[in-house]
């Protein structure tokens, strides 16, 4: 009888999390904290294992591949072949507020924070759970709580600061200032850090965040808002922590999004795995027919810009994460997609979703360092990941602004099609051509005849303006 209980409580838990907007909850959720989920750690663990299961269902659009999507496409890593209303608008950078994926970035991590929220109030109150329990899922609360407001605030500019369960305060909260939610994040992340093992809890599946996990996001944390000195610290803390992670040598660089690879610092493990799928990375970029006209996920290839052209001679990067295939069109054409996850469908489970991993701890420390003039480390940083690449080190650089260069560079090859790192990129450093422009306005025009500069932060969802009379739509949405 308990394990039934038990288990119809969990499925509450996730069920109902899953159809609601954030401000949209009903009173099973609103009493997770008072629940009999936190009176043992079984089902205190359980509580947060769900939140992770869901992040990587089908159905949740911002934690699987989404994101990725969303943010390359954006971007300049690659395009869809096919016309799909909803793809085209993120491919010309015309996104529209009622665009159903937008919703979904923007409700579906409001719905994870407030499984946090309840998970940190409910742990918080329990006299009951193990101090070592406590403490552990303390930290992964406040590290997705961080983590979903990292991704709003990067996706959106400023958005609604939610921190407890108080849906009558949260409905109708206006935008908070980007600089305050940083704040917030970066709070969540110095005490997550604390509170975490730096052992993978779980039996050594790196897919629970550990204190690598905290620290690495605090690096790109404290990166992005040009603390360059103490994000230095942290990605160095995270590469000093050999016991637990190690770039791996250029002859296994295709063991890099292996489940569990020394490279994870923290995976999605895949669920829903009908088909016999393993991620939704592989099975969605990998062809299932290779002469499809119209089939798949194609890198950019402008001469000038084109991802396919980014690559230097000899990178095994390109060799071995890009694939090929020739449509079946007239004439022929060869088109280039992502290769990373190379598992479409088996049904033995090999690879994990990658959500941060060891090599970003470089490439932070890197840019840190070139920022604050640190040339020479930065340039031996940013070679020990062209080393797994099988490329020659560096040139030091002249100054800062060539380091800056090489720094772009090496991130774009690295990290294409991974969690919209390239985008993130775009938005975030300064243009070297116009001032007050970004990145984004000096790259994106050539290929992008649509480009404008508000398209740097996605338009609020209609649902969440019409829903919150508070709620301001973002310049060039209205």
């Amino acid at each position: 009888m308990k394990a039934i209980k038990y288990i119809l409580l969990i499925i509450t838990f996730t069920a109902a999390s899953s159809c609601k907007k954030y401000v949209d909850v009903d009173a099973p959720r609103t009493e997770l904290a008072q629940s009999s989920v936190f009176v043992n750690d079984k089902t205190a663990i359980a509580a947060m294992v769900g939140v992770y299961s869901d992040m990587n269902a089908y159905n949740y659009q911002f934690a699987n591949v989404i994101t990725m999507f969303m943010g390359s496409m954006s971007a300049d890593d690659f395009t869809y072949a096919a016309t799909l209303a909803g793809f085209d608008e993120f491919k010309n950078n015309t996104v529209t507020p009622g665009n159903t994926y937008v919703s979904g970035m923007w409700s579906q991590p409001y719905d994870f924070i407030y499984r946090a929220n309840s998970i940190i109030e409910g742990v918080t109150a329990s006299n009951t759970l193990s101090a070592s329990v406590k403490n552990q899922l303390l930290g992964e609360a406040k590290f997705i709580r961080a983590f979903c407001h990292f991704y709003l605030v990067n996706i959106f500019g400023d958005v609604p600061l939610i921190l407890d369960t108080d849906v009558i305060k949260n409905t109708d909260l206006p935008r908070t200032a980007t600089a305050q939610v940083y704040q917030a994040i970066i709070a969540d992340l110095v005490d997550a850090k604390k509170l975490l093992s730096s052992d993978f809890p779980g039996g050594g599946e790196r897919t629970r965040p550990a204190k690598g996990a905290a620290t690495l996001l605090l690096a790109r944390a404290y990166l992005y808002t040009g603390n360059n000195a103490q994000a230095e610290i942290e990605a160095g803390e995270v590469i000093a922590d050999n016991a637990h992670y190690s770039i791996l040598p250029k002859e296994k660089i295709n063991e890099v999004f292996l489940k569990n690879s020394k490279e994870a610092i923290w995976q999605l493990q895949p669920v829903n795995i009908s088909g016999n799928r393993n991620t939704w990375e592989g099975f969605t970029m990998t062809p299932a027919s290779i002469t499809s006209p119209t089939a798949y996920y194609r890198l950019t290839k402008d001469p000038d810009h084109g991802l396919v052209f980014a690559f230097e001679p000899n990178d095994l990067r390109k060799s071995n994460w890009t694939g090929n295939y020739t449509t079946a069109a007239t004439p022929p054409l060869t088109h280039t997609y992502p290769y990373k996850y190379k598992v479409r469908t088996n049904p033995t489970v090999t690879e994990y979703s990658m959500v941060l991993r060891f090599a970003e701890a470089y490439l932070i420390r890197a840019e840190a360092r070139i920022q604050q003039g640190k040339l020479q480390p930065g340039k031996e940083d940013l070679d020990v990941i062209r080393n797994r690449a099988g490329l020659a080190p560096l040139t030091l650089p002249a100054n800062i602004a060539t380091g800056m260069q090489q720094v772009e560079q090496e991130r774009r090859v690295e990290f294409f099609a991974e969690w919209g790192q390239r985008w993130f990129d775009l938005k975030r450093w300064k243009s070297t051509v116009t001032a007050g422009k970004t990145r984004a306005d000096d790259v994106l025009p050539a290929t992008k005849p649509l480009w404008k500069s508000t398209a740097i932060l996605m338009p609020i969802p209609t649902d969440a303006i019409k829903t919150n009379p508070n709620m301001v739509q973002n310049p060039g949405y209205n």
